[in-house]
């Protein structure tokens, strides 16, 4: 049953209820991802609950059931997520964020209350008695060991070296750092930092918040809004100034390339900007070639595409500037390689690893650049492991949830599982998240491909000791 109406006064059960119907339609997730994802296990689990055992689907475990997606971006429709997220967002704005959520998927305040107050990680850590009670005010479940905040973060570092200041020459980079390289392991943004430097390319890292995904996952419309904004501003600065812009985290890369361009294309500033002929709209349709499109009727299409998404209040072209603009840091790398720009002066490393490519870079369909560059490191065995539908199942920080723990570990066994198999020296992935879960459930050091590659070319970056996993 579809719930018309006006889309701003639709309920959070509504648009549930639409996304249920939409996906019971179709049915093509029920196989393709009835081992990959937590959201549509339970989703056909509630429409066969409803449809055969006549027992109707309650408001609790509709409100549940949208607690269950964590945006990965692996199903093949990009309406059925981005629903869900206007659902949990009006969620929100009926009950308001809880404190511990809030607390949770805030990276950099975490880590100023961590460098105020560092006896506070300790406790959560091994206090025994406190330990146990701040992590039910938290709502992390007792198995997981929180990261550790090293005393000087990736921007204190950056402003120390003066890289907050725009340098001379040509071409500059500016770099987007995110939050879990910029505080959890600034390691890695040093290692981005070192590898552009030691190729000749001044490097420019501005003031930037938290992209905003963590914030888009859990509901909360206006931090997120408010954090795309200023980023936004930021990097459309350094744009207009003509640097390039990269971005070493891929879920940022995810929510900013293409989560925030959401729909930009339907907006009346794109079409006119394209001259779409009156009664026409013009969709990009980069698999027919450079500045090829899809031409629609517009009489047929003009109530559904629309720019009324989720970050339609933010101007749309600066929306598609952006994604136009911005590039992950390995295929900047892959760029610069291909034009004969790129150092290849790496020493031999011969050590033999795994690479998995993330969620949120396989859907930015860009190919695995960090695994063709990590080829040309001499006497480094570089081997892929994981599918299409592999997931490590963390999803951000939700695999620290009570509520999400076990069904983290069960999404992620296939692919760790085949990890075990493999045996190798060490994992490397562009996901921190991945980095987490595979630190939780696995005995193999991890670590970025920027690591890697700065310890090629012989950085002085150094890298912290792998944290303890559940087999250490």
């Amino acid at each position: 049953m579809s719930h018309s109406g006006d889309p701003k006064q639709r309920t959070p059960q509504a648009i549930l209820r639409d996304v249920m119907s939409l996906c019971a339609d179709c049915d093509t997730c029920r196989t393709m991802m009835e081992e990959d994802c937590a959201f549509f296990i339970e989703l056909y689990r509630l429409w066969d609950q409803e449809q055969e055992e006549k027992k109707p689907i309650t408001e609790a475990q509709l409100r549940y059931l949208a607690e269950l997606c964590t945006l990965c971006g692996l199903c093949p429709c990009p309406k059925i997520p981005m629903d869900v997220m206007e659902a949990k967002s009006r969620y929100i704005e009926q009950e308001g964020m809880p404190f511990a959520t809030r607390m949770l998927n805030d990276v950099p305040r975490m880590a100023r209350l961590c460098g105020t107050f560092p006896r506070l990680l300790k406790i959560l850590q091994s206090n025994s008695v406190l330990g146990p009670l701040l992590r039910k005010v938290m709502r992390i479940h007792p198995d997981r060991e929180l990261p550790s905040f090293p005393k000087e973060n990736f921007f204190q570092w950056a402003e120390q070296k003066g890289l907050n200041r725009r340098p001379e020459g040509s071409p500059r980079v500016t770099y987007f750092a995110g939050c879990t390289a910029g505080y959890l392991f600034p390691e890695v943004a040093r290692g981005a930092v070192e590898i552009l430097l030691h190729n000749g390319i001044p490097v420019h890292v501005p003031p930037q918040q938290c992209c905003g995904m963590p914030f888009l996952v859990e509901g909360d419309r206006e931090r997120t809004l408010e954090l795309a904004g200023a980023n936004l501003k930021q990097l459309l600065q350094a744009a207009h100034a003509g640097d390039d812009l990269v971005y070493s985290c891929p879920t940022c890369g995810f929510f900013l390339k293409r989560l925030l361009r959401e729909r930009a294309y339907y907006s009346d500033a794109y079409q006119q900007s394209v001259d779409a002929a009156e009664g026409e709209l013009k969709v990009p349709a980069p698999e027919k070639g450079e500045n090829q499109f899809w031409i629609l009727k517009k009489n047929m299409y003009h109530r559904t595409l629309q720019d009324d998404g989720f970050f339609s209040s933010i101007e749309p072209m600066d929306r598609i500037l952006l994604s136009d603009r911005l590039m992950d840091f390995g295929f900047y790398l892959t760029r610069l390689h291909a034009v004969g720009r790129l150092a290849t002066d790496f020493v031999p490393l011969p050590e033999r690893m795994v690479y998995f490519a993330p969620c949120h870079l396989r859907e930015q369909k860009m190919g695995r650049p960090y695994l063709d560059l990590m080829k040309l490191i001499p006497e480094l065995q570089i081997d892929p492991v994981g599918g299409e539908y592999d997931c490590c199942g963390m999803g951000g920080v939700f695999g620290y949830k009570e509520h999400f723990h076990q069904k983290s570990l069960d999404l992620g066994g296939p692919l760790m599982t085949k990890i075990r198999a493999r045996n190798p020296q060490a994992i490397v992935t562009d996901c921190i998240s991945c980095r987490l879960q595979f630190n939780h459930c696995l005995p193999y050091p991890v670590f970025h491909p920027l690591e890697i590659l700065a310890r090629a070319y012989g950085c002085e970056s150094t890298a912290r000791p792998h944290e303890p996993s559940r087999a250490d």
